[in-house]
Formats: C-alpha cells, sequence, structure tokens
C-alpha cells in the first residue's frame, strides 16, 4: 500500500461504466474520465463540484449532478451532457435531491429519498414511479444487460430487504430478505442474474439467484462489524466467478463464487450434505475467502471491480479449470487507483500482486 494521506481536495465521487471500461470521479472543481486499461485520462471538465457523474459504457453520453456549491448545480437537477459538443442535452429537474442515477443503452433510473423515477433514455419519457421506504443514502443495484434488466433498493429501514424491480418490463419481481439488520451494500451481476448484499452489521455477504429469491449462499467476511463500501461481481454470462468487496477496515475481500458453490453441490450429495439443514448448509466454505490485507488506510473509503477473469482448464477434465486469474481495479476516495492481479491455484492458495498504482490528484489539482 502507498502512503495514501487525504490531499487537502477531495473525491466527491467515483464511478465505473457499465462494463468496468471505464471510470469517472469528481473532484472540489472538476470531473474527470479514464480509461480503466491504460489509465489514460479521456476527458476533463473544470465546472465545479459533481456529487453524480455516470456513464452510458463508453459514449460521449454522461449523466451530471452537482454539489449544490454552486448555484448553477443543484442536486435536484439531473444533467443529460454530451462529452464531443461539450454541452448539455437535457436537463430534469426533481423536488428533492437525486441520491442515483443509472442508465443502460435504453432506460435510465433516477433514485431519490423516497421515489424512484424509470425513463425510456431515447425519449426521456417516465415510464414508472416507484414508491420506496426511506432511502437517504441512495442505495440502489442496477443490471444493464437488456435481457435481464433489474433495479434493486431497500425495501425496509429496519431490516435487510430488498425489492427487485425489472426496469424493462416496468414491474415488481420480489422481495428478498436478506439480512436482519438494515443494508449497506446491493450488487447485481451484469446478466441481472444474482444479486450480492450486506447488511450495516457487514459481518455476511450474501448471494441470492435473482429467479428463486429464497435461495442464498453466505459467505463470513470477518467476525468484527464492518462498513461495506462496495460489492461488485466479475464479468460472467452465467455464474460469476468472483465476488469483490471492499470495506472500512481497509481490507480488499474476494469470495471465489462458482469454486465455492460448485463445491457445496457436490457436498450436498453426500449423506451429511443431506441430513444438514439449510440455515447451516448455506455457509460457503470460508476457504474461497481470499484477503487483501491494508490495501486502503483504514476508513478510506473505496470501490473495486473485477474488470477481467481468465481460467485455466486442467489438463485431466477439460471441464474443470485448475486456476483463477482476476483484475481487480480498486479507487480510492484518498484519490488513488490501483490495480491488482489475484490468482487462485489449484490448491485455492491466493496470490494478490499490485500491478500497477496512480495518484489521481495530480491529474485533479492543477
Amino acid at each position: 500500500m502507498a502512503n495514501q494521506s487525504s490531499p487537502s481536495s477531495s473525491i466527491y465521487c467515483a464511478s465505473f461504466n457499465q462494463d468496468n471500461s471505464g471510470f469517472a470521479i469528481s473532484s472540489k472543481d472538476s470531473f474527470k474520465i479514464f480509461d480503466s486499461t491504460t489509465g489514460r485520462l479521456c476527458y476533463e471538465r473544470a465546472a465545479g463540484a459533481f456529487v453524480i457523474v455516470e456513464m452510458l459504457y463508453s459514449s460521449d453520453l454522461l449523466a451530471l449532478v452537482g454539489a449544490g456549491e454552486q448555484a448553477s448545480l443543484s442536486p435536484r437537477r439531473l444533467c443529460l451532457f454530451n462529452t464531443t459538443k461539450g454541452s448539455p442535452l437535457k436537463e430534469l429537474n426533481f423536488l428533492t435531491s437525486i441520491l442515483a442515477v443509472r442508465m443502460n443503452k435504453k432506460r435510465l433510473v433516477v433514485v431519490l429519498v423516497e421515489k424512484t423515477f424509470v425513463y425510456d433514455l431515447n425519449t426521456l419519457a417516465m415510464l414508472d414511479t416507484i414508491d420506496t421506504v426511506p432511502n437517504p443514502k441512495g442505495l440502489c443495484a442496477f443490471s444493464p444487460s437488456l435481457e435481464g434488466c433489474f433495479l434493486a433498493v431497500p425495501a425496509s429501514t429496519t431490516k435487510g430487504a430488498v425489492l427487485v424491480y425489472n426496469v424493462m418490463d416496468l414491474q415488481s419481481h420480489s422481495e428478498i430478505d436478506a439480512h436482519r439488520s438494515p443494508l449497506a451494500a446491493i450488487a447485481l451481476s451484469s446478466n441481472g442474474m444474482y444479486i450480492a448484499t450486506a447488511s450495516e452489521q457487514g459481518t455476511l455477504i450474501r448471494v441470492h439467484l435473482v429467479s428463486e429469491s429464497t435461495k442464498s449462499y453466505s459467505f463470513r467476511r470477518g467476525t468484527y462489524p464492518s462498513t461495506i463500501y462496495s460489492l461488485s461481481f466479475g464479468p460472467s454470462t452465467q455464474l460469476p466467478d468472483i465476488l469483490i468487496a471492499t470495506s472500512s477496515s481497509g481490507s480488499v475481500h474476494a469470495f471465489s463464487l462458482m469454486l465455492a458453490i460448485n463445491q457445496r453441490s457436490k457436498r450436498s450429495t453426500s449423506f451429511l450434505g443431506s441430513v444438514l439443514p439449510d440455515s447451516v448448509s448455506d455457509a460457503l466454505d470460508p476457504a474461497h475467502h481470499h484477503v487483501l490485507q491494508n490495501a486502503v488506510s483504514s476508513g478510506v473509503r473505496s470501490y473495486a471491480v473485477v474488470r477481467k477473469v481468465d481460467k485455466l482448464e486442467g489438463t485431466s477434465s477439460p471441464s474443470q479449470f485448475t486456476s483463477i486469474r482476476a483484475t481487480v481495479s480498486v479507487i480510492t476516495y484518498s484519490g488513488y487507483f490501483q490495480e491488482y492481479t489475484m490468482s487462485i491455484n489449484s490448491k485455492n492458495e491466493s496470490l494478490w500482486t499490485l500491478e500497477r498504482e496512480f495518484n489521481l490528484y495530480p491529474v485533479i489539482s492543477s
């Protein structure tokens, strides 16, 4: 870990695009767009402070929400901005502050404290309004796939229940009771098949199959409570291989999801698996939990994604891969970008290698 002392300025927001090929950050006086693979600065605009900068893949469309530090940058105004023309395309105004914005190629979702609005992205016609429980942090998850396009928002303020909404069909899909405590983090896989949740306790990460909301798997992150800052699935057309999490402890947690669930499936066919109750057997083997300690200073907010997963197949059985290599990108709110290679061998031993790291603040502060 580098010496990540906080500079005088700070990151107001950080977000990766839908396929994690690019990311955006905002500071007190500008926002920037970077290429995740090369670290190249692709676009910058010194236009004040923004609390939301959302990309639409690698297109020239951005969704911007101001921090309210200038009269022209109200947190109640959404600006759809064209980076090629350098000008706004359309502005939408709301009665209360905008807390989150999500997009895919057909839908625009705007999250307020007690309402969520769904728009047609091409016409900006409002398609639906979802009344939600108070959601002051704008907690939500969105799967950009048009075939499995879901939105997940909290369904309770007293427990960890999730409302899953089909954004293309414009109807509620299910409600999942995931935790006893209120939610702190939610993530949907890019294909919309799986949802991961963490509560304010931060000790358990649960994964549900969206189509079967009662079916879940649990990973134990740790014994002591910790705030989960981010959850993210690795790219996959089916069951993601990796689920990544960052927490206030400063650690990055990787859960080898596919290996753990496949192992449990084999075990469930045994006598022991058949007699264990579901409440016991849904806990996945802690051996599939791989931790990078002290990646970030304790208490510093961070956001991690799995950009790429490579699998090496075994020679004895082509259907069984023997190792995994994942590319993990981390943005810290102290102003650093880090990229790790996490390798898991056939013995389930992991190795984290820091491939590159650079300070975002020389780019932010001129």
